[in-house]
């Protein structure tokens, strides 16, 4: 591709008042109204005692601004700026500069994050009344649980310290704040995250997943999730706390465990004509040494975890192992055991911009609802958009340059000609903007 014009040192501009760079915004944030997203944030989003009293003034609609600035790609405070360009202030109103969000951000608590939280749940359920989010619920719903560890730099990080993480398969240890992250899907959608608590980053990566699991599973029930729910996390989540809060919730889980001496006991009894041979399709990377493996076996064995304590569970130890890379030459095969334990019945954030931990805390609620509410506007869109990632979104959905006009004082976007995914653009936007909701079974 060559460039057609040849251009003067003047002949570029930022002089028009009625271009919209992320004109997508206008069916995302349509939809977020449609849900009662500023509503539930007006209701359950409080300050009553701020250090600066205009700073935490009008938090939903602040909140609002952020979370429509993450919707359009916004990793930093003042990436939300985008939203006061070009022709944004003719079709939003209420739009606040970053330095206004970042003080409102900087009055939050615990307590103000986790009545953001309350706002990112009920949210999540609004979504997926309007948006069909888990088709599929009422069969089989997912649970992941997971843990992240997300570098921060400079010294003036609440919380930040050294946790270990995973780079190429080796462990590292690493400055940052680990969010702790639950989500939900089914056997026909993408993920849609359910809870997710901000932790220091040496936080071991189990603390307080018993709870988190509690509570996604009465989210996932709340959702519609009449039948199965399978509980699955990897090592750090095989524990005691996690499989009692699945069980006590009426949950399956699928955990990977740590080896110890009982689980290895276990993994010596089984036969050698026990083992399933398993070929995958392609290649895929080992999780301990980073080598790359191309075929496994599998084999299961009944085992009861926690013998000596009163949460004694009995279940189905189900290990895959493969050949030790680095022992190719070896006279006899050396395995690499990779154990779960489960009861089913089947087979087996990029920156942290505030220096205050709770202000990361409520930062990384509101980007959980931005994901929910991309995730809703994709299914929104049908097709293939339903399962789409939320960059992707961004990419087709979101950040679409149009020319705003009023004739007659009509309000038309003008959007590029031949724009790639125009027929899903404007599924979404009729879905949206000319959705109409069912009328009142009293009206």
């Amino acid at each position: 591709m060559r460039l057609f014009h040849t251009f003067a040192g003047d002949s570029a501009r930022f002089d028009d008042d009625n271009l919209v760079a992320v004109a997508g915004l206008v069916p995302v944030m349509t939809l977020a109204e449609q849900t009662g997203l500023t509503s539930m944030l007006a209701d359950k989003v409080a300050i009553d005692s701020p250090r600066i009293e205009s700073g935490a003034a009008n938090p939903a609609p602040k909140l609002a601004t952020l979370i429509a600035g993450m919707a359009a790609g916004a990793d930093s405070i003042d990436d939300i700026d985008l939203l006061r360009s070009g022709g944004m202030g003719e079709l939003f109103d209420a739009v606040y500069a970053p330095s206004t969000v970042g003080i409102l951000l900087r009055e939050f608590t615990f307590g103000h994050a986790k009545q953001l939280e309350s706002v990112m749940r009920q949210h999540l359920l609004a979504l997926i009344a309007r948006a069909d989010l888990l088709p599929g619920a009422a069969a089989r719903v997912f649970v992941d649980i997971d843990s992240l560890l997300r570098p921060v730099y400079g010294h003036a990080k609440q919380g930040a310290s050294y946790g270990h993480t995973k780079i190429a398969g080796k462990q590292v240890l690493r400055k940052g704040l680990s969010p702790l992250a639950a989500t939900l899907s089914t056997d026909l959608a993408a993920p849609v995250v359910a809870g997710m608590r901000l932790r220091a980053g040496k936080t071991g990566s189990g603390k307080g997943a018993a709870s988190m699991v509690t509570a996604t599973i009465g989210t996932a029930r709340a959702a519609g999730a009449t039948g199965t729910i399978l509980v699955r996390g990897d090592s750090a989540y095989g524990t005691r706390k996690v499989v009692r809060a699945a069980v006590g919730a009426g949950a399956q889980f699928s955990l990977v465990l740590t080896r110890n001496t009982s689980v290895n006991t276990a993994i010596a009894a089984i036969g050698d004509d026990a083992w399933t041979p398993v070929k995958y399709p392609g290649a895929v990377r080992d999780p301990d040494t980073g080598e790359w493996i191309s075929d496994a076996e599998v084999a299961e064995i009944a085992y009861t975890a926690f013998a000596s304590t009163k949460d004694r569970t009995t279940a189905r130890l189900i290990v895959r192992r493969v050949k030790d890379a680095r022992y190719p030459d070896a006279l006899f095969p050396v395995w690499r055991y990779h154990p779960f334990f489960t009861n089913s019945t089947e087979g087996p954030l990029a920156h942290m911009p505030s220096g205050r931990f709770a202000a990361n805390s409520a930062w990384a609620l509101c980007a959980v609802i931005a994901h929910n509410l991309l995730r809703a506007a994709g299914t929104l869109a049908g097709g293939p958009h339903a399962r789409a990632r939320g960059t992707t979104l961004r990419r087709k959905f979101v950040n679409v340059p149009a020319r705003l006009a009023r004739p007659q004082r009509h309000p038309i976007l003008h959007l590029p000609t031949h724009w790639p995914w125009n027929e899903s653009w404007l599924a979404l936007w009729r879905n949206t903007i000319g959705h109409t909701p069912p009328q009142s079974l009293t009206a």
